[in-house]
């Protein structure tokens, strides 16, 4: 047998060691066992990794900027950000292990976020305590109102910093672990794309092009950085130091840029413009409705004002458009309870539940939505019906909140009867009965209010003898001069939102808009004992002195609203009466008839962005108010056992097939090492079988073999590697095993075919060399202990890193996948080669003809 001399491993050598061959004693390149391997520098590759991750993970948490407002997160963010990553390079250059890298990195975040946000809690400054948990617990709660209430840009309160400053390190620890220990530097850009998918998807702007620059050259450097320090062996190469490198990298980097700022034009999802600056990932569409979380600030404060309505109405005054009503509170903030399971199609007849003595008004009011986006639906209270609509839509009986089953409210136009009962304040007063059928969350006060809360409450409803003077009282406290509406004040003072501590900031500075206002009217009536919910909608527009003609009504004025004119207000519920608006917000909206104060001074406005909007001190007409009893059923209905339960198998099917993502590696190893050393033939197929499996496993446990390689080759480098243990001793049987299986391979591929017995005269075991390493064989059967012993004894001798890595994310598996997954390309490619050479073939052969017929021509005439 012949085989080709062995190509110099150059730098390789270092890293892998030698591939001589282990029968040859003196082979260059083989350590004798027992010598002590000579002891790398570690060298600036920790550093410069360090370096490309924090500008990495620094320049993407830069296109947060919008997402939180301002720049004065960015300080923490970037101290975090560096912290965490040099402290990982120092640990890698004192030749830590990559488990207690990590740890150290982890501990190293503890103690800079408690450092940074959690100094006067904590010993000596950095060390967390017990005064540190309790403190957190507060900011986790202001992140969460955060999260839940705001519309972006928020204000970077200490809750959500900290949030974004954890959470920035971890990715740094993420990052590095896939460039570095795993050797995955390509895959650690997901955890980059993780950061620029939060600014994608919620900012208007989308990454922008700082942000986007700043990642893409941070992910650029940990490539380069990966390839410079750790250069593939498949390649042959010495190095990847070599003339043309550059080139070839600046010719990819710029093919991937402008497949990246072009390929958006043609995916869903992405609103127009060009990535990253004027183009935003919003698979929801883009935002032009209302919030039923009511985080109403970002609306009110956009100067332009989206999402436009007009409507035309026959009202004796302009009515309030009402979306959604928001009932449930649970003490951190207001939602939506939809009741889904109560809800009911079709919205040509609806019960609106008005059972009250007072006068009622039939009025008829044409909507068209134009580009306003909500799944609920913008009508007067309450509705008796509304017709032209399309797709399907259910109302709520207890609410009357009309909501879309498959459809939205964009491009909708249609006309809704509503009644409006006319109600005085006498009526209001003699409404002192108990209040009954109202379900209990209506009626139950949060838990853990403030104690500013309840004292204002007492204090303000001293006196009052009637829920409807304890109504007013309330009303009339808020809408004193004590109070100014302003937009900008909770943003200042970290306090705009809607939950019971942001309500308890705000009684304390006195100013802020509607959200504010109508929250706390609703929790002090819930204090005093009056059901309360809160409404969102708009408050009466502006006339754009055009008409809409309705059939038997006429000729109606047309009115506008748009973002500026989102509103909140709350409902009490009179037993009688039922639900009946109020207006404690100074300079907004319309006070109704029935809740006037007789020359009573209201609180000024400094809001600055809503010219026009603010009510004039003339007398305008009043609203029509909203009265819908619910109806008189006990308790709520409980849920069946499908509503219960399908959440459940929901989250556990999510979780199931997660978990069968994450581990669809280490099952695909595991069947194709079952598949190929499971089976009992002796034939050259589960040599060859055992052979792959042995090539999987080295590469796995990073000792891959080379293309240069012969299998003898291969076979001493693996067993002089120091992967699988000393050749004597407990590993005996592993070094054994790469010998057996090796020399089988050989055999059944390089040797002679062996003789069938009985033919031709050959004896049993005539094609058995004497003395072979594997005696019988190991093909078949005898291969899956062989294997299995290689196996154990590299898991054995391998870090923890390159143990969980070679079970769950095997590079043999891995490898495959990214080959099947680049097999279209490649053959793409090959046939556009194959096309760029058959037309060079054409081309050359139809300049040959013409040459010849050019040189006949000339015979001719010569």
């Amino acid at each position: 047998m012949t085989l080709t001399p062995q190509r110099s491993a150059g730098t390789h050598a270092g890293r892998a060691g030698a591939a001589g061959d282990p029968e040859a004693a003196g082979s260059p390149g083989l350590e004798s066992p027992g010598t002590p391997k000579a002891r790398r520098a570690v060298g600036a590759q920790p550093w410069l990794m360090a370096l490309a991750v924090a500008t990495a993970v620094a320049g993407a948490a830069l296109s947060l900027n919008g997402v939180l407002r301002g720049w004065a997160w960015y300080s923490p963010v970037l101290s975090t950000v560096l912290t965490v990553a040099f402290t990982m390079a120092g640990l890698r250059a004192l030749r830590w292990r990559s488990v207690f890298v990590t740890a150290g990195a982890l501990a190293a975040l503890v103690l800079i976020l408690t450092f940074t946000f959690f100094r006067p809690h904590s010993i000596i400054g950095f060390i967390p305590s017990g005064a540190t948990m309790t403190q957190l617990g507060r900011y986790l709660r202001r992140a969460s109102e955060t999260v839940l209430a705001e519309s972006s840009p928020v204000a970077p309160n200490a809750g959500i910093v900290l949030l974004v400053c954890a959470a920035l390190g971890l990715t740094v620890i993420v990052v590095d672990a896939l460039a570095y220990p795993l050797a995955l530097p390509a895959t650690s850009g997901l955890g980059i794309l993780a950061l620029l998918i939060v600014p994608a998807m919620i900012k208007p702007q989308s990454v922008g092009a700082l942000g986007f620059s700043a990642a893409a050259a941070g992910y650029l450097m940990i490539l380069g950085c990966s390839h410079w320090f750790s250069p593939d062996a498949r390649t042959g190469a010495a190095s990847v130091r070599n003339p043309g490198q550059f080139r070839r990298g600046s010719l990819t980097g710029a093919v991937a840029l402008t497949a990246t700022l072009l390929l958006q034009l043609v995916i869903p999802g992405f609103d127009q413009g060009a990535f990253p600056q004027g183009s935003r990932l919003n698979p929801f569409g883009p935002a032009s409705g209302l919030n039923p979380m009511i985080s109403l600030g970002n609306s009110l404060r956009s100067p332009g004002g989206d999402g436009r309505i007009t409507f035309a109405t026959n009202a004796p005054s302009t009515p309030y458009l009402r979306s959604v009503t928001v009932d449930s509170f649970n003490g951190d903030n207001w939602a939506p309870d939809d009741r889904d399971g109560t809800r009911r199609l079709g919205t040509g007849r609806i019960e609106s539940g008005v059972e009250s003595a007072a006068t009622e008004v039939r009025v008829v009011t044409a909507v068209d939505t134009g580009q306003f986006i909500s799944p609920y639906l913008p009508v007067p209270f309450a509705p008796e019906a509304v017709n032209g609509l399309t797709g399907r839509w259910s109302w709520d009986p207890a609410t009357l909140s009309i909501k879309g089953v498959d459809t939205d409210s964009r491009n909708q136009r249609y006309v809704a009867l509503s009644v409006a009962p006319q109600l005085t304040p006498d009526l209001l007063t003699q409404a002192t009965g108990p209040v009954q059928g109202v379900p209990e969350q209506f009626i139950r006060p949060p838990d853990n209010v403030p104690e500013i809360v309840r004292t204002t409450a007492e204090a303000v409803t001293a006196g009052s003898a009637t829920p409807y003077a304890r109504a007013m009282a309330i009303q009339r406290y808020l809408r004193s001069v004590n109070f100014t509406y302003s937009l900008q004040s909770p943003v200042q003072g970290g306090y705009d939102g809607n939950g019971l501590s942001v309500l308890a900031d705000f009684l304390n500075q006195k100013s802020g808009y509607c959200i504010h206002f109508a929250s706390a009217m609703a929790v002090m009536a819930r204090l005093e004992g009056i059901p309360s919910r809160i409404a969102v909608g708009y408050a009466p527009g502006r006339p754009t002195g055009a008409t809409v003609s309705i059939g038997g009504h006429g000729a109606l004025p047309e009115f506008e609203v748009d973002a500026r004119d989102a509103h909140a207000w709350p409902e009490l519920y009179f037993q009688g009466l039922g639900w009946v608006p109020f207006e404690p917000t100074p300079s907004r909206g319309v006070v109704p008839s029935y809740a006037e104060e007789a020359a009573a001074p209201s609180g000024a406005s400094t809001n600055e962005n809503n010219d026009g909007l603010i009510p004039s001190n003339s007398p305008l007409p009043t609203p029509p108010p909203s009265v819908a009893p619910l109806p008189p059923s006990g308790a709520a209905p409980r849920p069946d056992a499908a509503s219960v339960l399908l959440p459940v198998l929901y989250g556990a099917g999510a979780v199931l097939v997660l978990g069968l993502l994450l581990a669809s590696p280490h099952l695909a190893r595991t069947a194709l090492r079952h598949r190929r050393v499971g089976g009992s033939g002796v034939d050259s197929a589960a040599a060859s079988q055992a052979w792959m499996e042995l090539r999987d496993l080295a590469t796995d446990y990073r000792v891959p073999p080379r293309t240069s390689e012969t299998p003898r080759h291969f076979s001493a480098r693996l067993r002089h590697a120091g992967a699988l243990g000393e050749p004597q001793g407990p590993d005996a049987e592993a070094h054994r095993a790469v010998r057996s299986l090796t020399a089988d391979f050989e055999r059944r591929q390089y040797g002679r075919p062996p003789s069938v017995p009985g033919v031709d005269g050959a004896r049993p075991g005539a094609g058995t060399p004497a003395g072979s390493a594997a005696g019988a064989g190991s093909t078949g059967a005898s291969a899956a202990p062989l294997i299995s012993a290689v196996r154990s004894s590299l898991r054995d001798h391998a870090r923890p890193l390159v143990r969980f890595r070679a079970e769950w994310l095997p590079p043999s598996t891995l490898a495959a996948g990214r080959r099947a997954a680049t097999a279209p390309f490649r053959a793409a490619r090959r046939a556009a080669q194959r096309t760029r050479r058959g037309l060079a073939g054409a081309r050359s052969r139809v300049r040959g003809a013409l040459r010849r017929v050019r040189r006949e021509r000339w015979l001719r005439r010569s």
